[in-house]
């Protein structure tokens, strides 16, 4: 049995006291696999994040971290917990170099990482290589396609125990998308428990443990692999409300 890593139990969420862009969301993710959620532009995907991330207070409902409620937690805490997000815009700061950017999130918490700060660093440059040559590159030089390659090698350097990822492989061409996949199974093979949304629905659904579909700010439909494979177009055109 895989351990339960988050559970948004019910959560209601918005940016305006009236306005609810989130309504009694529930989902959970296990260590070492991976939940999707999917759902049209605008439902309320990224909102998810910024409220399990603490960067949005739930109106109601409980966020669960390892069985401890986070709801209110500045992020800063929940990063010291082992939580991380990769976001969809750049998190780099353009004028450090890749060095830099790895090492920032470790050096400022050398009391949490000890002394194993340039061993980390050292297998990051192993398992993402192409970085090696580009380490003393200014962030803001790379392509968008290496860009996203240091984001996932800072989540590596932080061994996290839960990850965020919000629509990886956008604006990415289909090989270097199908490369993000795969440091996405990556990482959950190294035990990590991953929320993943994505715009590309197919690869979401098969790669995900358990999908989530979302629309206008509730859950619609949520089930196991198995129940979402088959004819997804249908499916997906039935849940999201879709006319195509």
């Amino acid at each position: 049995m895989h351990e339960l890593m988050l559970d948004v139990d019910n959560v209601t969420a918005g940016y305006a006291q009236d306005i609810d862009v989130l309504r009694d969301v529930s989902l959970q993710v296990h260590a070492g696999r991976v939940s999707g959620l999917i759902g049209l532009n605008g439902a309320g995907k990224s909102t998810v994040v910024r409220t399990v991330c603490g960067f949005l207070a739930p109106k109601s409902g409980a966020i669960r971290y390892q069985g401890e409620s986070i709801a209110g937690l500045a992020p800063h805490r929940l990063i010291d917990r082992g939580i991380c997000c990769i976001p969809q815009e750049s998190s780099l700061f353009p004028y450090l170099t890749v060095e830099e950017n790895l090492l920032l999130p470790l050096q400022g918490r050398a009391k949490l990482f000890g002394g194993a700060i340039d061993a980390r660093y050292d297998e990051v440059l192993g398992i993402f290589p192409a970085l090696k040559a580009r380490r003393r590159a200014q962030a803001g030089d790379l392509s968008g396609g290496q860009q996203k390659q240091v984001e996932f090698a800072k989540a590596w350097l932080q061994r996290p125990k839960l990850c965020l990822v919000d629509e990886p492989s956008i604006g990415l061409s289909p090989v270097l998308a199908e490369e993000v996949f795969g440091w996405i199974e990556k990482l959950a093979r190294s035990g990590v428990g991953i929320l993943l949304i994505d715009h590309n629905v197919r690869r979401v659904v098969r790669m995900s443990d358990r999908i989530h579909v979302l629309s206008l700010g509730r859950i619609t439909a949520a089930g196991g692999r198995e129940e979402f494979e088959g004819d997804l177009h249908e499916q997906v055109r039935q849940w999201l409300g879709l006319d195509f």
